[in-house]
């Protein structure tokens, strides 16, 4: 319930329309549509960053618990299940990514060209529209604001004759009443009371022909007026019909409700929780780690001697008399540079930082034949030595 008026109820005419100057409101209404574009967009921006933060925020969430989930003992379909949350979540939070853009590439911009293109500015004079309005205000004003003024004036002289008249009916009636006034002194009394009657009589003759020019002036005023304040309306409603356009874009951008993708999301998500099937995942697990996993039973395995592989890259045994080798005449030096115990009798065996001759090139398994002081020779590998400088 309202609460009662406080103080005196406000006259009127200090608030109508139609009183002189009173039109700067509707003149004022063009800045301030314009500093309610800012705001708007503002606004927009404030809740793009909320978006924005939100879909910031189900990323993290998203990757955290995704990365628990495949250390957990859930399997088969209800895992897949769970796991959709965050598949469903990272789609989720490019959509909200994509309203974060919107609001801002798309409204925000949308506002901020139409706000350039409808609030040209004036030089000096803030914007065109309001200098224009106020101009043509002005101008009809003008002529009903000096009838004002007259009416003002003639009304004001004849409330003050009409206070001179009442003083001077006051004073004759004390005068008659007085015994003692000679008859000279109640004539000029009498006489200045016929004259305020008479002063009064003229003033409200022009105070009524003043009122009679105001009263037949109020039809062409208020047609130039009401001209001009309809243009103006004209104005306000195309900001209001644009406005009205850009706050439903932004509730096409923010009402998730009626987007097909985030339908799609919940629709999909549904469907895979839907399809969690206990018989398919206790059939996994029987299969994966229980008795439906295959083995190789106990049975008769017969002995069969083992066979000595030969090892990787080593050179198989051939009598030298019988292969040509690349012999380098007086041999190469060579310093081991890793300790090796020759597995086989025609191998050399010998420690990091021993030196030797080299006296045939690697062959290509990776062997070379060496002879070390007291003429012990052998093979050895060619990657555990180097040429001494």
């Amino acid at each position: 319930m309202a609460d009662p008026p406080t103080g005196p109820p406000e006259d009127i005419n200090k608030i109508s329309f139609w009183m002189p100057g009173n039109y700067m409101r509707t003149v004022q209404r063009t800045p301030e549509s314009y500093q309610a574009c800012k705001d708007i967009m503002a606004c927009m921006k404030d809740r793009a960053h909320v978006e924005r933060q939100y879909a910031h925020q189900l990323t993290e969430w998203s990757n955290k618990w995704k990365a628990i989930t495949e250390t957990r003992p859930l399997y088969g379909s209800l895992l897949r299940a769970w796991q959709c949350f965050f598949s469903s979540t990272e789609r989720l939070s490019a959509l909200h990514t994509s309203v974060s853009q919107s609001l801002v590439s798309e409204d925000g911009e949308r506002i901020r060209s139409w706000q350039k293109e409808t609030f040209p500015r004036k030089m000096f004079c803030g914007f065109r529209e309001s200098h224009d309005l106020a101009t043509a205000f002005s101008r009809a004003q003008k002529p009903w604001e000096k009838r004002l003024k007259k009416l003002e004036k003639a009304r004001a002289a004849y409330h003050k004759s009409c206070q001179k008249e009442q003083s001077a009916q006051e004073k004759e009636s004390q005068a008659k009443h007085n015994a003692k006034l000679s008859e000279s002194k109640l004539s000029k009394i009498q006489q200045a009371r016929e004259k305020a009657t008479q002063e009064r009589s003229k003033a409200r003759d022009r105070y009524e022909k003043v009122l009679e020019d105001v009263t037949g002036f109020a039809p062409r005023y208020m047609e130039e007026m009401e001209s001009v304040f309809d243009q103006s309306q004209e104005e306000e409603r195309k900001r209001i019909s644009f406005l009205k356009q850009a706050f439903l874009s932004i509730h096409r951008h923010l009402d998730i409700t009626n987007n097909e993708s985030i339908k799609t999301v919940y629709s999909e998500l549904h469907h895979t929780l839907m399809s969690i099937s206990e018989p398919d995942d206790l059939r996994w697990w029987k299969n994966n780690h229980g008795p439906g996993m295959p083995t190789d039973w106990p049975k008769l395995e017969e002995w069969n001697p083992p066979i000595k592989k030969q090892k990787p890259g080593k050179k198989p045994k051939v009598h030298r008399g019988t292969e040509e080798k690349a012999v380098m005449i007086g041999g190469v030096r060579v310093r081991a540079l890793y300790n090796y115990t020759g597995e086989e009798t025609d191998e050399l065996s010998f420690k990091a930082g021993e030196e030797f001759l080299k006296v045939e090139e690697e062959d290509d398994q990776g062997w070379c034949w060496g002879v070390k002081e007291g003429g012990v020779e052998g093979f050895y590998p060619a990657n555990y030595v180097l040429p001494v400088k």
